[in-house]
Protein backbone atom coordinates (compact mmCIF):
# COMPACT_ATOMS: atom_id res chain seq x y z
CA UNK A 1 0.00 0.00 0.00
CA UNK A 2 2.70 2.29 0.77
CA UNK A 3 4.29 1.60 -2.40
CA UNK A 4 1.28 2.35 -4.42
CA UNK A 5 0.87 6.02 -2.47
CA UNK A 6 3.99 6.35 -3.10
CA UNK A 7 4.07 5.89 -6.67
CA UNK A 8 0.63 7.69 -6.73
CA UNK A 9 2.23 10.88 -5.59
CA UNK A 10 5.50 10.84 -7.65
CA UNK A 11 2.87 10.67 -10.84
CA UNK A 12 1.03 13.69 -9.04
CA UNK A 13 4.34 15.71 -8.93
CA UNK A 14 4.90 15.00 -12.35
CA UNK A 15 1.54 16.12 -13.37
CA UNK A 16 2.41 19.63 -11.54
CA UNK A 17 5.88 20.30 -12.69
CA UNK A 18 4.37 19.56 -16.54
CA UNK A 19 1.07 22.45 -15.31
CA UNK A 20 4.09 24.62 -14.39
CA UNK A 21 6.33 24.26 -17.21
CA UNK A 22 3.13 24.67 -19.34
CA UNK A 23 1.93 28.00 -16.94
CA UNK A 24 5.35 29.07 -17.41
CA UNK A 25 7.58 27.80 -19.28
CA UNK A 26 8.36 26.06 -22.75
CA UNK A 27 5.28 23.97 -23.90
CA UNK A 28 7.37 21.66 -26.16
CA UNK A 29 10.58 20.93 -27.16
CA UNK A 30 11.48 24.40 -28.12
CA UNK A 31 9.54 27.82 -27.65
CA UNK A 32 6.61 28.66 -29.97
CA UNK A 33 8.60 30.14 -32.94
CA UNK A 34 6.78 33.28 -33.19
CA UNK A 35 8.31 33.93 -29.35
CA UNK A 36 11.33 32.82 -30.26
CA UNK A 37 11.57 34.89 -33.35
CA UNK A 38 10.56 37.84 -31.55
CA UNK A 39 13.71 37.40 -28.98
CA UNK A 40 15.70 37.27 -31.52
CA UNK A 41 14.87 40.60 -33.06
CA UNK A 42 14.75 42.60 -29.83
CA UNK A 43 18.36 41.32 -29.32
CA UNK A 44 19.39 41.69 -32.80
CA UNK A 45 17.96 45.17 -32.71
CA UNK A 46 19.91 46.11 -29.21
CA UNK A 47 22.69 45.32 -30.98
CA UNK A 48 22.76 47.08 -33.95
CA UNK A 49 21.92 50.35 -31.93
CA UNK A 50 25.15 49.34 -30.06
CA UNK A 51 26.88 49.08 -33.42
CA UNK A 52 25.33 52.47 -34.43
CA UNK A 53 27.00 53.57 -31.60
CA UNK A 54 30.39 52.68 -31.80
CA UNK A 55 29.83 54.29 -35.37
CA UNK A 56 29.74 57.16 -34.96
CA UNK A 57 32.25 57.83 -32.85
CA UNK A 58 34.84 56.27 -34.91
CA UNK A 59 34.71 57.00 -38.48
CA UNK A 60 37.79 54.11 -39.29
CA UNK A 61 35.49 51.66 -37.81
CA UNK A 62 32.16 52.68 -39.77
CA UNK A 63 34.32 52.63 -42.69
CA UNK A 64 35.19 49.09 -42.02
CA UNK A 65 32.06 47.75 -41.70
CA UNK A 66 30.25 49.39 -44.61
CA UNK A 67 32.72 47.19 -46.50
CA UNK A 68 31.77 44.41 -44.91
CA UNK A 69 28.54 44.48 -45.72
CA UNK A 70 29.43 45.46 -49.62
CA UNK A 71 30.93 42.41 -49.68
CA UNK A 72 28.61 40.04 -47.77
CA UNK A 73 25.80 41.00 -48.63
CA UNK A 74 23.15 39.38 -51.78
CA UNK A 75 22.41 40.68 -55.02
CA UNK A 76 18.57 41.91 -54.96
CA UNK A 77 16.24 40.32 -57.50
CA UNK A 78 16.62 40.91 -61.12
CA UNK A 79 13.02 41.16 -62.04
CA UNK A 80 12.85 44.04 -59.61
CA UNK A 81 12.49 46.90 -61.59
CA UNK A 82 15.44 49.75 -61.71
CA UNK A 83 15.08 53.47 -61.22
CA UNK A 84 18.33 54.82 -61.75
CA UNK A 85 19.80 57.99 -59.92
CA UNK A 86 22.78 59.26 -61.37
CA UNK A 87 25.15 61.44 -59.16
CA UNK A 88 27.51 63.51 -61.02
CA UNK A 89 29.46 66.52 -60.27
CA UNK A 90 28.61 70.06 -61.40
CA UNK A 91 32.03 71.07 -62.77
CA UNK A 92 33.79 69.04 -65.65
CA UNK A 93 36.63 71.05 -65.81
CA UNK A 94 39.91 69.38 -64.23
CA UNK A 95 40.87 71.26 -60.68
CA UNK A 96 44.73 71.50 -61.97
CA UNK A 97 44.84 72.77 -65.60
CA UNK A 98 41.10 73.49 -66.09
CA UNK A 99 40.90 71.41 -68.98
CA UNK A 100 38.10 69.04 -69.72
CA UNK A 101 37.27 65.73 -68.14
CA UNK A 102 36.85 62.48 -69.65
CA UNK A 103 34.36 59.26 -68.54
CA UNK A 104 36.83 56.82 -67.24
CA UNK A 105 34.32 54.55 -65.94
CA UNK A 106 31.59 54.79 -62.81
CA UNK A 107 30.83 53.03 -59.15
CA UNK A 108 27.41 51.25 -59.31
CA UNK A 109 25.59 50.22 -56.14
CA UNK A 110 21.90 49.04 -55.60
CA UNK A 111 19.90 49.67 -52.49
CA UNK A 112 16.05 48.10 -51.72
CA UNK A 113 13.45 50.62 -51.80
CA UNK A 114 9.51 50.32 -51.39
CA UNK A 115 6.89 52.19 -52.50
CA UNK A 116 3.57 51.82 -49.89
CA UNK A 117 0.71 50.34 -51.10
CA UNK A 118 -1.28 52.55 -53.39
CA UNK A 119 -4.83 51.77 -54.03
CA UNK A 120 -5.84 52.63 -57.54
CA UNK A 121 -9.49 52.61 -59.29
CA UNK A 122 -9.76 51.25 -62.41
CA UNK A 123 -12.14 52.84 -64.67
CA UNK A 124 -13.71 50.40 -67.37
CA UNK A 125 -15.22 52.73 -70.34
CA UNK A 126 -17.75 50.96 -72.96
CA UNK A 127 -18.71 53.51 -75.82
CA UNK A 128 -22.25 52.84 -77.60
CA UNK A 129 -22.45 53.32 -81.37
CA UNK A 130 -25.83 54.43 -83.12
CA UNK A 131 -26.62 53.65 -86.52
CA UNK A 132 -28.27 57.14 -88.06
CA UNK A 133 -30.31 55.52 -90.38
CA UNK A 134 -31.89 52.81 -88.30
CA UNK A 135 -33.26 54.27 -84.49
CA UNK A 136 -33.50 51.38 -82.77
CA UNK A 137 -29.83 49.61 -83.18
CA UNK A 138 -27.36 50.22 -80.47
CA UNK A 139 -23.71 48.47 -80.18
CA UNK A 140 -21.81 48.06 -77.31
CA UNK A 141 -19.39 45.95 -76.14
CA UNK A 142 -20.53 43.41 -73.22
CA UNK A 143 -19.21 43.89 -69.67
CA UNK A 144 -16.60 41.82 -68.89
CA UNK A 145 -17.38 38.92 -65.92
CA UNK A 146 -16.84 40.21 -62.58
CA UNK A 147 -16.67 38.11 -59.35
CA UNK A 148 -18.74 40.63 -57.51
CA UNK A 149 -21.25 42.29 -60.17
CA UNK A 150 -22.15 45.79 -59.46
CA UNK A 151 -19.55 45.45 -56.39
CA UNK A 152 -15.95 47.62 -56.63
CA UNK A 153 -13.76 45.13 -56.22
CA UNK A 154 -11.30 43.93 -58.95
CA UNK A 155 -10.37 40.17 -59.10
CA UNK A 156 -6.84 40.90 -57.72
CA UNK A 157 -8.43 42.78 -54.96
CA UNK A 158 -10.23 40.23 -54.09
CA UNK A 159 -7.47 37.93 -53.80
CA UNK A 160 -5.37 40.92 -51.83
CA UNK A 161 -8.07 40.24 -49.28
CA UNK A 162 -7.94 36.56 -49.21
CA UNK A 163 -4.27 36.42 -48.96
CA UNK A 164 -4.19 38.90 -45.77
CA UNK A 165 -6.59 36.78 -44.22
CA UNK A 166 -5.30 33.27 -44.81
CA UNK A 167 -1.38 33.78 -45.51
CA UNK A 168 -0.70 36.79 -43.38
CA UNK A 169 -3.51 36.41 -41.13
CA UNK A 170 -4.87 39.84 -40.57
CA UNK A 171 -8.78 39.43 -39.84
CA UNK A 172 -11.34 41.15 -41.81
CA UNK A 173 -11.91 43.63 -39.10
CA UNK A 174 -7.84 44.65 -38.95
CA UNK A 175 -7.99 45.09 -43.33
CA UNK A 176 -10.77 47.52 -43.05
CA UNK A 177 -8.60 49.82 -40.62
CA UNK A 178 -5.84 49.49 -43.14
CA UNK A 179 -8.51 50.58 -46.29
CA UNK A 180 -9.73 53.55 -44.44
CA UNK A 181 -6.04 55.07 -43.91
CA UNK A 182 -6.41 55.28 -47.50
CA UNK A 183 -9.78 57.09 -47.51
CA UNK A 184 -11.46 53.94 -48.11
CA UNK A 185 -14.44 53.61 -46.61
CA UNK A 186 -15.14 49.42 -46.25
CA UNK A 187 -17.42 47.93 -44.01
CA UNK A 188 -15.78 44.30 -42.52
CA UNK A 189 -19.61 43.00 -43.40
CA UNK A 190 -18.31 43.99 -47.17
CA UNK A 191 -15.34 42.33 -46.85
CA UNK A 192 -16.71 39.35 -45.47
CA UNK A 193 -19.03 39.55 -48.09
CA UNK A 194 -16.33 39.16 -50.97
CA UNK A 195 -14.15 36.31 -49.31
CA UNK A 196 -17.75 34.37 -49.17
CA UNK A 197 -18.16 34.39 -52.85
CA UNK A 198 -14.42 33.69 -53.88
CA UNK A 199 -14.63 30.73 -51.58
CA UNK A 200 -18.11 29.43 -53.40
CA UNK A 201 -15.93 30.42 -56.80
CA UNK A 202 -13.19 28.21 -55.59
CA UNK A 203 -14.87 25.57 -53.98
CA UNK A 204 -14.44 22.59 -57.20
CA UNK A 205 -10.23 23.64 -56.99
CA UNK A 206 -10.24 22.91 -53.42
CA UNK A 207 -11.76 19.59 -53.78
CA UNK A 208 -9.93 19.03 -56.95
CA UNK A 209 -6.87 19.55 -54.98
CA UNK A 210 -7.86 16.89 -52.09
CA UNK A 211 -9.08 14.71 -54.94
CA UNK A 212 -5.50 14.92 -56.73
CA UNK A 213 -3.96 14.20 -53.30
CA UNK A 214 -6.01 11.03 -52.13
CA UNK A 215 -4.68 9.39 -55.70
CA UNK A 216 -1.36 9.37 -53.97
CA UNK A 217 -0.16 6.10 -51.72
CA UNK A 218 1.14 8.27 -48.90
CA UNK A 219 -0.27 10.80 -47.45
CA UNK A 220 0.17 12.86 -44.06
CA UNK A 221 -2.83 13.35 -41.75
CA UNK A 222 -3.11 15.89 -38.91
CA UNK A 223 -5.59 17.68 -37.19
CA UNK A 224 -6.26 20.80 -35.18
CA UNK A 225 -8.93 22.72 -33.39
CA UNK A 226 -11.52 25.74 -34.97
CA UNK A 227 -13.07 27.35 -32.45
CA UNK A 228 -16.61 28.42 -34.35
CA UNK A 229 -19.07 30.74 -32.84
CA UNK A 230 -22.20 29.45 -31.62
CA UNK A 231 -25.14 31.51 -31.49
CA UNK A 232 -27.79 29.39 -30.24
CA UNK A 233 -25.12 29.15 -26.60
CA UNK A 234 -24.04 32.74 -26.83
CA UNK A 235 -20.62 30.83 -27.12
CA UNK A 236 -18.07 28.94 -29.44
CA UNK A 237 -17.81 25.17 -30.17
CA UNK A 238 -14.90 23.40 -30.60
CA UNK A 239 -14.82 22.14 -35.02
CA UNK A 240 -11.74 20.45 -36.36
CA UNK A 241 -9.14 21.45 -39.42
CA UNK A 242 -8.00 18.32 -40.94
CA UNK A 243 -5.17 18.62 -42.75
CA UNK A 244 -4.02 16.08 -45.44
CA UNK A 245 -0.71 16.45 -46.88
CA UNK A 246 1.84 15.43 -49.48
CA UNK A 247 5.78 16.03 -49.49
CA UNK A 248 7.25 13.58 -51.77
CA UNK A 249 10.43 15.75 -51.98
CA UNK A 250 12.56 14.26 -49.25
CA UNK A 251 12.82 11.09 -51.47
CA UNK A 252 13.36 13.00 -54.53
CA UNK A 253 9.18 11.84 -55.60
CA UNK A 254 8.22 13.38 -58.66
CA UNK A 255 4.88 14.17 -57.18
CA UNK A 256 4.24 18.46 -56.47
CA UNK A 257 3.91 18.81 -52.49
CA UNK A 258 0.24 20.06 -51.32
CA UNK A 259 -2.10 19.98 -48.33
CA UNK A 260 -5.75 19.93 -48.26
CA UNK A 261 -7.32 21.24 -45.19
CA UNK A 262 -11.23 19.83 -44.83
CA UNK A 263 -13.12 21.33 -41.68
CA UNK A 264 -15.40 19.02 -39.58
CA UNK A 265 -17.53 20.00 -36.49
CA UNK A 266 -16.52 17.21 -34.53
CA UNK A 267 -13.28 14.51 -34.35
CA UNK A 268 -15.21 11.23 -34.82
CA UNK A 269 -13.50 8.44 -36.44
CA UNK A 270 -16.59 8.02 -38.82
CA UNK A 271 -15.22 11.57 -40.06
CA UNK A 272 -11.87 10.49 -40.77
CA UNK A 273 -12.75 7.46 -42.58
CA UNK A 274 -15.55 9.67 -44.47
CA UNK A 275 -12.59 11.85 -45.68
CA UNK A 276 -10.04 9.01 -46.86
CA UNK A 277 -12.67 6.99 -48.86
CA UNK A 278 -10.27 5.68 -51.87
CA UNK A 279 -7.40 6.44 -50.46
CA UNK A 280 -5.14 3.46 -50.43
CA UNK A 281 -1.56 3.48 -49.37
CA UNK A 282 0.47 5.02 -46.30
CA UNK A 283 -1.02 7.46 -43.82
CA UNK A 284 1.36 8.67 -41.66
CA UNK A 285 0.05 9.97 -38.68
CA UNK A 286 0.09 10.71 -34.61
CA UNK A 287 -1.18 8.53 -32.18
CA UNK A 288 -4.54 9.93 -32.16
CA UNK A 289 -6.59 6.39 -31.72
CA UNK A 290 -9.34 8.26 -34.34
CA UNK A 291 -7.21 7.15 -36.99
CA UNK A 292 -7.23 3.20 -36.50
CA UNK A 293 -10.56 2.91 -37.67
CA UNK A 294 -8.75 2.91 -41.01
CA UNK A 295 -5.88 0.45 -39.97
CA UNK A 296 -9.11 -1.89 -40.18
CA UNK A 297 -9.42 -1.79 -43.50
CA UNK A 298 -6.60 -3.78 -45.44
CA UNK A 299 -6.00 -0.54 -47.98
CA UNK A 300 -4.78 1.60 -45.62
CA UNK A 301 -1.40 1.35 -43.77
CA UNK A 302 -0.78 3.53 -40.79
CA UNK A 303 3.32 4.59 -40.26
CA UNK A 304 3.30 6.59 -36.63
CA UNK A 305 5.07 9.53 -35.72
CA UNK A 306 8.61 9.57 -33.66
CA UNK A 307 8.64 13.34 -33.15
CA UNK A 308 5.74 12.46 -30.55
CA UNK A 309 7.46 9.86 -28.77
CA UNK A 310 10.24 11.92 -28.77
CA UNK A 311 8.43 14.46 -26.80
CA UNK A 312 7.16 12.58 -24.18
CA UNK A 313 10.45 11.53 -22.81
CA UNK A 314 11.62 14.86 -23.27
CA UNK A 315 9.09 16.41 -21.47
CA UNK A 316 9.98 14.00 -18.45
CA UNK A 317 13.78 14.34 -18.59
CA UNK A 318 12.89 18.38 -18.37
CA UNK A 319 10.84 18.00 -15.43
CA UNK A 320 14.04 16.50 -13.08
CA UNK A 321 16.55 13.36 -13.14
CA UNK A 322 14.75 11.06 -15.10
CA UNK A 323 18.10 8.62 -16.89
CA UNK A 324 15.91 6.31 -18.28
CA UNK A 325 13.81 9.17 -20.51
CA UNK A 326 17.29 10.69 -20.98
CA UNK A 327 18.94 7.08 -22.32
CA UNK A 328 15.44 7.31 -24.78
CA UNK A 329 16.46 10.74 -26.06
CA UNK A 330 19.65 10.11 -26.83
CA UNK A 331 18.70 6.00 -28.64
CA UNK A 332 15.85 8.04 -30.47
CA UNK A 333 18.30 11.14 -31.66
CA UNK A 334 20.54 8.31 -33.13
CA UNK A 335 17.79 7.30 -35.39
CA UNK A 336 17.24 11.43 -36.51
CA UNK A 337 20.95 11.48 -37.29
CA UNK A 338 21.04 9.10 -39.59
CA UNK A 339 17.86 10.70 -41.04
CA UNK A 340 19.80 13.83 -42.05
CA UNK A 341 22.32 11.68 -43.63
CA UNK A 342 20.06 10.11 -46.15
CA UNK A 343 17.29 13.21 -46.48
CA UNK A 344 17.07 13.96 -50.25
CA UNK A 345 18.39 10.45 -51.53
CA UNK A 346 16.01 8.14 -53.59
CA UNK A 347 13.69 5.57 -51.90
CA UNK A 348 15.63 2.41 -52.26
CA UNK A 349 18.86 4.27 -51.26
CA UNK A 350 16.98 5.18 -47.71
CA UNK A 351 15.67 2.44 -47.09
CA UNK A 352 18.94 -0.08 -47.79
CA UNK A 353 20.64 2.89 -45.43
CA UNK A 354 17.63 2.13 -42.62
CA UNK A 355 18.47 -1.52 -42.78
CA UNK A 356 21.99 -1.30 -42.20
CA UNK A 357 22.09 1.16 -39.59
CA UNK A 358 18.60 1.96 -38.33
CA UNK A 359 16.85 -1.60 -37.81
CA UNK A 360 19.74 -2.70 -35.64
CA UNK A 361 18.83 -0.04 -33.35
CA UNK A 362 14.84 -0.34 -33.13
CA UNK A 363 15.46 -3.76 -32.92
CA UNK A 364 17.46 -2.86 -29.69
CA UNK A 365 15.68 -0.08 -28.44
CA UNK A 366 11.77 -2.29 -28.11
CA UNK A 367 13.50 -5.05 -25.46
CA UNK A 368 15.23 -2.25 -23.45
CA UNK A 369 11.80 -0.82 -23.41
CA UNK A 370 9.54 -3.44 -21.74
CA UNK A 371 12.54 -4.12 -19.80
CA UNK A 372 12.65 -0.52 -18.10
CA UNK A 373 8.71 -1.03 -18.11
CA UNK A 374 8.78 -4.10 -15.66
CA UNK A 375 11.18 -2.11 -13.25
CA UNK A 376 9.02 0.88 -12.88
CA UNK A 377 5.55 1.98 -11.70
CA UNK A 378 2.72 1.30 -14.19
CA UNK A 379 1.26 4.63 -12.44
CA UNK A 380 4.04 6.68 -13.57
CA UNK A 381 4.25 9.15 -16.67
CA UNK A 382 7.39 7.71 -17.68
CA UNK A 383 4.83 4.27 -17.92
CA UNK A 384 2.62 6.41 -19.86
CA UNK A 385 5.48 7.23 -22.75
CA UNK A 386 6.88 3.84 -22.79
CA UNK A 387 3.24 1.94 -23.58
CA UNK A 388 2.71 4.70 -26.07
CA UNK A 389 5.64 3.62 -27.95
CA UNK A 390 5.04 0.38 -27.36
CA UNK A 391 1.67 -0.40 -27.89
CA UNK A 392 2.32 1.81 -31.88
CA UNK A 393 5.74 -0.29 -32.32
CA UNK A 394 4.71 -1.66 -35.91
CA UNK A 395 3.85 1.52 -37.52
CA UNK A 396 6.93 3.52 -35.99
CA UNK A 397 8.98 0.92 -37.46
CA UNK A 398 7.15 0.92 -40.65
CA UNK A 399 9.46 3.72 -41.84
CA UNK A 400 12.32 1.11 -41.75
CA UNK A 401 10.85 -1.40 -44.52
CA UNK A 402 10.29 2.19 -46.96
CA UNK A 403 12.20 4.85 -48.12
CA UNK A 404 9.01 7.20 -48.89
CA UNK A 405 7.89 6.62 -45.38
CA UNK A 406 9.04 9.56 -43.12
CA UNK A 407 10.50 8.80 -39.55
CA UNK A 408 7.89 11.63 -38.09
CA UNK A 409 4.80 13.78 -39.45
CA UNK A 410 6.50 16.73 -38.92
CA UNK A 411 5.61 17.99 -42.60
CA UNK A 412 1.91 17.85 -41.63
CA UNK A 413 2.77 19.51 -38.60
CA UNK A 414 4.32 22.43 -40.72
CA UNK A 415 1.05 22.78 -42.93
CA UNK A 416 -0.78 23.07 -39.31
CA UNK A 417 0.99 25.99 -38.06
CA UNK A 418 -0.61 29.14 -40.71
CA UNK A 419 -4.00 27.45 -39.28
CA UNK A 420 -2.63 28.41 -35.93
CA UNK A 421 -1.68 31.58 -36.70
CA UNK A 422 -4.95 32.42 -38.34
CA UNK A 423 -6.77 30.98 -35.30
CA UNK A 424 -5.04 33.29 -32.74
CA UNK A 425 -5.53 36.99 -34.42
CA UNK A 426 -9.00 35.86 -35.54
CA UNK A 427 -9.64 34.18 -32.34
CA UNK A 428 -12.44 31.76 -33.54
CA UNK A 429 -14.73 31.44 -37.24
CA UNK A 430 -17.77 32.74 -37.22
CA UNK A 431 -19.93 29.89 -38.52
CA UNK A 432 -19.56 26.20 -39.37
CA UNK A 433 -19.55 27.80 -43.11
CA UNK A 434 -17.01 29.87 -42.10
CA UNK A 435 -14.71 27.15 -41.27
CA UNK A 436 -15.58 25.72 -44.53
CA UNK A 437 -14.39 28.61 -46.23
CA UNK A 438 -11.48 28.55 -44.24
CA UNK A 439 -10.36 25.35 -45.08
CA UNK A 440 -10.99 25.80 -48.94
CA UNK A 441 -8.98 29.01 -48.88
CA UNK A 442 -5.80 27.99 -46.68
CA UNK A 443 -5.36 25.05 -48.71
CA UNK A 444 -4.93 27.20 -51.94
CA UNK A 445 -2.77 29.18 -50.34
CA UNK A 446 -0.50 26.58 -48.57
CA UNK A 447 -0.41 24.29 -51.71
CA UNK A 448 1.19 27.90 -53.76
CA UNK A 449 3.86 28.36 -50.34
CA UNK A 450 4.91 24.56 -50.86
CA UNK A 451 5.30 24.80 -54.73
CA UNK A 452 6.80 28.31 -54.55
CA UNK A 453 4.24 30.06 -55.92
CA UNK A 454 2.92 33.84 -55.05
CA UNK A 455 -0.28 33.18 -53.72
CA UNK A 456 -1.83 36.82 -55.04
CA UNK A 457 -0.23 35.98 -58.19
CA UNK A 458 -2.32 32.68 -58.40
CA UNK A 459 -5.40 33.39 -56.47
CA UNK A 460 -5.64 36.32 -59.11
CA UNK A 461 -5.37 34.22 -62.06
CA UNK A 462 -7.65 31.67 -60.76
CA UNK A 463 -9.99 33.72 -60.16
CA UNK A 464 -9.84 35.86 -62.97
CA UNK A 465 -10.05 32.63 -64.98
CA UNK A 466 -13.07 31.36 -63.71
CA UNK A 467 -15.34 34.53 -64.10
CA UNK A 468 -14.07 34.42 -67.59
CA UNK A 469 -15.40 30.96 -67.94
CA UNK A 470 -13.01 28.51 -67.23
CA UNK A 471 -14.19 24.90 -68.50
CA UNK A 472 -14.65 22.45 -65.31
CA UNK A 473 -13.20 19.47 -67.78
CA UNK A 474 -9.78 21.63 -67.54
CA UNK A 475 -9.62 22.12 -63.90
CA UNK A 476 -6.50 20.95 -63.38
CA UNK A 477 -4.86 23.54 -64.80
CA UNK A 478 -6.46 25.78 -62.06
CA UNK A 479 -4.42 23.75 -59.60
CA UNK A 480 -1.17 25.52 -57.76
CA UNK A 481 1.56 23.46 -58.77
CA UNK A 482 0.16 24.45 -62.48
CA UNK A 483 0.17 27.86 -61.76
CA UNK A 484 2.52 28.79 -65.03
CA UNK A 485 2.60 25.89 -66.87
CA UNK A 486 1.07 25.13 -70.27
CA UNK A 487 -2.37 23.51 -70.51
CA UNK A 488 -0.95 20.24 -72.29
CA UNK A 489 1.92 20.40 -69.07
CA UNK A 490 -0.81 20.66 -66.45
CA UNK A 491 -2.85 17.84 -67.78
CA UNK A 492 0.27 15.64 -68.34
Amino acid sequence: MLLAERAENERLRQIIKELQRHRFGRRAESLPEDQLLLALEEAEQVEAEGLAVDEAADPVRREARAARRRANRSALPAHLPRIEVVVDVEDKTCPCCRGPLHPMGEDTSERLDVVPAQFRVLVTRRPKYACRACEEVVVQAPAPARLIEGGIPTEPTVAHVLVSKYADHLPLYRQAQIYARQGIRLDRSTLADWVGKAAFLLKPVHARLFERLKASDKLFADETTAPVLDPGRGRTKTGQLFAYARDDRPWGGLDPPGVAYLYAPDRKAETIVRHLDGFVGTLQVDGYAGYRALAERNAVRLAFCWAHVRRRFYELAQSGPAPIAGEALVRIAEFYRIEDEIRGRPAEERRAVRQEKTRPLVDALEPWLRDKLGLISQKSKLAEAIRYALSRWPGLTRFLDDGRVEIDSNVVERSIRPIALTRKNALFAGSDGGGEHWATIASLVETAKLNNVDPQAYLTEVITRIVAGHPQSRIDELLPWAFGRTAAEAVA
